[in-house]
């Protein structure tokens, strides 16, 4: 039987204006090692960038990986945890206001990405003063900064 890689992945995302420029940190980490990333968009809003976070954490691994996700976005853990996303695919990605379902684009990855990976998702505090916790939000604030300088 072959063995999954285990890995950690924090992230965390942060916009500044909601819609506004806005940032994604990922940290993974198996065993010694650790990889950093970060990106962003000039228009966007806090929990877009929370899910693509998770989607460009997933997206780096080159395998089918173990995987606990920490993240401080409710609105993350939530959908997944309570299993939102299988209720919206089910409502033609209607929400129960009978809404279209903001981010559809990026759950639709996401979802993906759960097919490759065994995710355990784990909703941490933010700002917990958690290392990793705080390093993904200095690279989210760092990229929605830059984007924020270059909308100007």
């Amino acid at each position: 039987m072959d063995e999954k890689t285990i890995v950690e992945i924090y992230t965390d995302g942060a916009c500044s204006g909601n819609p506004g420029p806005g940032g994604w940190g990922v940290i993974l980490k198996s065993g010694e090692r650790e990889l950093e990333l970060s990106g962003g968009e000039v228009m966007t809003t806090n929990q877009r960038m929370e899910i693509k976070a998770a989607i460009e954490g997933l997206s780096a691994l080159k395998k089918a990986c173990d995987v606990t996700l920490y993240s401080d976005s409710a609105y993350l853990i939530n959908c997944i945890k309570q299993k939102w996303y299988q209720k919206w695919q089910t409502n033609g990605w209607r929400n129960s206001n009978n809404e279209d379902v903001k981010n559809k684009d990026l759950w639709e990855r996401l979802i993906d990405l759960l097919d490759i990976h065994h995710v355990q998702f784990a909703k941490v505090k933010g700002h917990s003063g958690h290392h990793y916790n705080e390093r993904c939000d200095e690279l989210a604030r760092k990229a929605s900064q830059s984007f924020s300088r270059r909308s100007v």
